[in-house]
C-alpha cells in the first residue's frame, strides 16, 4: 500500500537517492572512473566519527545506519540510509572530520569515490552543485523535524512514525506485492527511537495485539500502516 497523500514521508527521508543519476557523461566518467566497490558484512564500520574524510560513499546495495556515540555509551541512530544514497559527503564539503559514524545494518555493497574526484566534478558540474545544495537544505529540514520529534513526542508516537519511515526505506526498488520486512534489531530500533530496548519490546507487543503488525524473529511486517500513521499523530 502506498502512503502518498496519507503521510509526508519527504519530511523524514533524505533526498540523496539517485543524486548521481543522469549527470553529464563527462562528469559520470570522472566519478565512476575513480570509484572502488567493496562488499561489507553486517555490522561493519564504513567510517568513524572524528575520522578524516578521504572521499564519499555511495550505497549500491544494502542499508547503513548513521549514528553518534553519547556520554552514556549508547549509539543513537541519526538516520538509516539505503540503496542509491550518498553518505560522508558533508565532511568532504566542509573540510572537517566526520561528525558521525556509519555502519552496515546488513550485507552491503558500497562504492568509495575519492575526495579529489568528487571535488573535481563539483567544480565543473552545475547539475551536481545544484542537487547538493538542494540536498543540504533538505537534510537540515529532516534533522529539525527529528529534533522536534524527540523533544515533544511520547515514545509510542515516535516509534510508530519511525516504523512508517522504515517501511518506506525497506520497500524493494521494484514494485512487489510481497509484504515489506523491516529487518532491524531491537537494540537498533531503540537507538533510532531514542528509548530503551524494553520499551521497544513492550510497544511491539502492543502493536501485535492491536493487529498493526506481525513479527518473524527480528523482522517486522506492518499490516496496518494507516493505523501507524494515526498513532504517529503527525499533522
Amino acid at each position: 500500500m502506498s502512503i502518498n497523500g496519507l503521510f509526508p514521508i519527504e519530511k523524514w527521508n533524505f533526498k540523496s537517492r539517485s543524486i548521481l543519476d543522469n549527470l553529464p557523461e563527462e562528469d559520470q566518467a570522472l566519478l565512476l572512473g575513480h570509484q572502488t566497490e567493496q562488499t561489507y558484512g553486517k555490522g561493519e564500520i564504513v567510517f568513524r566519527e572524528g575520522g578524516l574524510p578521504t572521499g564519499i560513499f555511495y550505497i549500491i546495495e544494502g542499508k547503513v545506519k548513521k549514528y553518534k556515540a553519547d556520554y552514556g555509551g549508547g549509539e543513537p541512530i541519526i538516520y538509516v540510509a539505503g540503496s542509491g544514497e550518498l553518505i560522508g559527503y558533508q565532511a568532504v564539503l566542509s573540510g572537517e572530520r566526520f561528525p558521525d559514524s556509519a555502519a552496515t545494518l546488513e550485507k552491503s555493497v558500497i562504492a568509495f569515490i575519492p575526495r579529489e574526484a568528487f571535488l573535481a566534478v563539483l567544480q565543473q558540474s552545475t547539475v551536481l552543485n545544484g542537487r547538493l545544495l538542494q540536498l543540504l537544505g533538505h537534510e537540515f529540514t529532516v534533522f529539525v523535524n527529528n529534533l522536534t520529534l524527540f523533544s515533544q513526542r511520547p515514545v509510542r508516537e515516535r516509534f510508530a512514525l519511525q516504523l512508517v519511515v522504515l517501511r518506506e526505506k525497506y520497500k524493494p526498488a521494484v514494485a512487489s506485492e510481497a509484504p515489506v520486512e523491516i529487518n532491524l534489531s531491537r537494540e537498533d530500533l531503540a537507538n533510532l527511537v531514542g528509548t530503551r530496548r524494553e520499551n521497544i519490546v513492550r510497544i511491539l507487543a502492543d502493536f501485535k495485539d492491536e493487529g498493526i503488525l506481525v513479527t518473524r524473529g527480528r523482522k517486522i511486517i506492518v499490516q496496518d500502516v494507516r493505523q501507524l500513521i494515526r498513532i504517529a499523530n503527525f499533522k
